[in-house]
């Protein structure tokens, strides 16, 4: 099926922009009644889940064009959230299709795929440096058949609301550090999940889905049966949802850069600096858009070719093409913001257009799902090992 950019679009024309002042001014929650009856209306138009199968509700869109939809619904910053696929939960979902048991799927990603709750996933700790995973200390110990889970964890995307997290936690603390943690099931309302607070993100806490929370596990008892796939298939299911999930977060960039481009131009056209003299007369304007656009266009086709590529080969096989178009596109996507809100001048640091909220909140995006410098360093090792350099003493990577 090919992508339906225009029905896409026109939602978003007719519900999603008119909402967005909104959005910036009020808290996520209270406007989560209004986004349901749009969320109804995207449903009745057959454009759901447009990542999932048909048998789930969804549109059974190959991941190239997904990733021409998140383009589009990266636009709005409330897109992706009105047609069902918006972050944590679209991990979550493709998590629990591919390696879920049959009563996981009844129980959880049913009602997750219907858009009937929300999730949220917790793997991040305080206390340790996010740039290597596989360093944590929560832990899940078996207890007859439950595990007791304790452990503290933070920017667990969406935990305010949410019906359930996936935890990663070491179930054995004496394997390969690879092999240590498992993805467990945990029910947000059970007995020990202290909810600590909403982070605020350069001084914005957020509400509901539109948050970023710290929690704390303390002795947390579930099934065992509540774990996702092998015990210590933590670290390569996670690694294996990073594949498809780059592709969403680097096309939903790219419809922000979009969107933002598209501002600055308005802008730089509108805005007059002395009578009749608009402000993109100014060369280093004119330059600031040129710039935009070859980087936006270079970098859209970057990633559908790396998309191409995981549908063909798998992810491992696009592991390095992965690594470049997360560092590469989040470095567009803060070089387009960044000219935008000067272009905007003062306009640009309010809450009166988007930029300011995806600045905040996007600059992020060098740093989750690895700091950029972690993957610049691993395709140029592996690029160097190739042409016949060694590995340092030890194998050290």
């Amino acid at each position: 099926m090919s992508a339906p950019v225009g029905p896409v679009r026109a939602v978003l024309e007719e519900y999603a922009f008119p909402l967005e002042r909104e959005f910036l001014a009020r808290p996520f929650a209270a406007l989560v009644p209004r986004l349901a009856a749009v969320r109804a209306e995207v449903k009745r138009r057959g454009l759901w889940a447009p990542h999932l199968p048909a048998a789930l509700g969804g549109m059974g869109l190959a991941l190239p064009a997904f990733g021409e939809v998140s383009a589009v619904l990266g636009e709005s910053p409330i897109g992706h959230y009105l047609f069902g696929c918006n972050a944590p939960d679209i991990g979550n979902q493709e998590l629990l299709l591919a390696h879920g048991s049959d009563a996981q799927r009844a129980q959880w990603l049913a009602p997750l795929a219907r858009g009937e709750i929300r999730s949220c996933f917790a793997m991040t700790e305080p206390e340790y440096a996010g740039s290597n995973p596989v360093w944590m200390d929560t832990r899940a110990v078996p207890d007859g058949s439950d595990y007791v889970i304790t452990g503290h964890k933070w920017f667990t995307s969406s935990a305010d609301g949410a019906a359930f997290t996936i935890v990663m936690a070491v179930t054995d603390p004496a394997a390969p550090p690879h092999q240590r943690a498992s993805q467990i099931i945990v029910p947000m309302g059970a007995p020990g999940i202290t909810f600590v607070r909403n982070i605020p993100v350069m001084g914005e806490g957020g509400s509901d889905y539109a948050s970023h929370a710290e929690l704390r596990f303390d002795a947390v008892r579930v099934p065992q049966a509540n774990r996702i796939g092998p015990e210590g298939a933590g670290f390569a299911l996670a690694q294996e949802r990073l594949g498809p999930g780059r592709i969403h977060h680097c096309m939903r960039w790219l419809g922000i850069a979009e969107r933002a481009f598209r501002l600055m131009v308005q802008r730089a056209v509108t805005r007059e600096l002395a009578p009749g003299e608009p402000l993109g007369r100014q060369q280093v304007v004119q330059h600031w858009i040129a710039e935009s656009r070859a980087e936006m266009d270079a970098a859209r086709l970057l990633v559908l070719d790396v998309a191409h590529r995981i549908e063909r080969e798998g992810a491992h096989a696009a592991r390095d093409g992965i690594s470049l178009i997360k560092f590469h596109v989040a470095g567009v996507l803060q070089r387009v913001l960044d000219r935008a809100i000067q272009v905007h001048g003062a306009l640009g640091m309010t809450d009166d257009t988007p930029l300011a909220y995806w600045y905040r909140h996007e600059r992020g995006a060098r740093i989750y799902d690895g700091p950029d410098e972690v993957h610049k360093s691993a395709v140029g090792r592996r690029i160097l090992e190739g042409a016949g350099m060694t590995r340092s003493p030890g194998g050290r990577r």
